[in-house]
């Protein structure tokens, strides 16, 4: 930018709804000349519409599902093709969701992308998710349902039978996104769940690989990875668990020498960081700079719930990288916080932020 479309960007700062002329004569132009300008700076992503707003910038942009879980936790036996009495709960997920209230305590500018119905559920995970992440280019179809994960559950606790409505997230199109493209083109790190279609992911990965921008994926489940684009190029962190992985290689993973076979296969195909998730026998994790190496997990004594662990261990991982750790410490806060919400009842443990987190490694 030359010096005039940097005035006109602080006028624009001070006041976004200043009128051309207004601005013309401040700055001793004459209206054309401004016009040109302001013209300059909207083909530049600079100015995002009317009334001038202006693009964050290096912010993190979660894309993926924002859900609505609901437990139902049966009283007797579960008797099916009949009422139950039970009892029940709720509670705002979503894995791209998730990872952008963690990343959001941890002292990040996040945006969350996602599709939405204009409904009750919505304004729930609204009012939850609002204190820490921006939620202005969230996408409400008024012909659409919030995505939602109903559950129900026997008296030990065991799943005996689950509902998912997810088909909002497939509205999640590269068409919606285009509409925010100026935004993207400044996002200083992409963290996309796949809930999203695949022309979507491959969308984002073009603009992660033009823009040179940081790509991180994460998938949902093992059915979903068939949305995976066609190869992880552009793609700078891949973070799965051990199903996920042998959906992607084709082969089962059982052993260390498995693992380092799946490792260098992700990598192969463009990743540039991989970990493989493994529950209690930790992690397996390669880069194109370092050797496979592998990570116990975090001694816990108490198990209170495991939903949200795996998007509490991506948070982390990213959150350190973003702060320049090295890859080991990166592995070690992903741990470290997966540990943590496991021992927490909700999703999203509320104390969480960086000085505990920190905290917490040292121990």
């Amino acid at each position: 930018m030359n010096e005039r479309e940097q005035a006109v960007l602080a006028l624009i700062r001070q006041n976004p709804f200043m009128a051309q002329q207004e601005m013309a004569d401040k700055m001793k132009l004459s209206r054309p000349v401004l016009a040109n300008l302001v013209s300059s700076l909207t083909k530049q992503g600079k100015i995002v519409g009317r009334a001038y707003i202006l693009p964050e910038e290096n912010e993190v942009i979660c894309i993926g599902g924002a859900n609505l879980d609901r437990k139902f936790h049966v009283k007797g036996n579960v008797q099916f093709g009949t009422s139950n009495p039970a009892s029940s709960s709720f509670s705002v997920g979503g894995v791209g969701r998730n990872i952008a209230e963690n990343l959001g305590r941890l002292n990040h500018q996040v945006t969350l992308l996602t599709t939405a119905g204009k409904d009750a559920d919505w304004q729930v995970i609204q009012e939850a998710s609002e204190p820490f992440m921006n939620l202005r280019y969230v996408e409400q179809l008024p012909d659409a349902s919030t995505g939602s994960y109903t559950a129900v559950m026997d008296e030990q606790g065991e799943l005996a039978l689950a509902v998912a409505n997810m088909e909002v997230y497939d509205l999640l199109l590269p068409s919606l996104l285009k509409k925010h493209e100026a935004m993207l083109m400044n996002a200083g790190c992409f963290i996309m769940d796949l809930n999203c279609p695949k022309e979507t992911v491959a969308y984002i990965q073009q603009v992660a690989i033009a823009r040179d921008i940081p790509f991180v994926i994460v998938p949902v489940s093992s059915p979903k990875m068939n949305r995976l684009p066609d190869t992880l190029q552009g793609v700078t962190w891949f973070i799965c668990n051990t199903d996920e992985a042998e959906t992607i290689v084709g082969h089962k993973i059982e052993n260390s020498a498995h693992y380092e076979k799946a490792l260098q296969q992700l990598l192969t195909l463009g990743a540039e960081h991989v970990i493989i998730t493994a529950g209690s026998k930790g992690v397996y994790a390669a880069a194109t700079t370092t050797k496979p190496s592998h990570f116990a997990a975090k001694a816990i004594e108490k198990i209170e719930d495991v939903t949200g662990a795996g998007d509490a261990f991506v948070s982390a991982v990213i959150h350190s990288w973003l702060t320049g750790k090295s890859f080991a410490t990166c592995i070690d806060a992903g741990l470290t916080n997966a540990k943590n919400t496991l021992a927490s009842p909700y999703t999203v443990r509320p104390e969480l932020s960086v000085d505990l987190l920190n905290s917490e490694m040292e121990e």
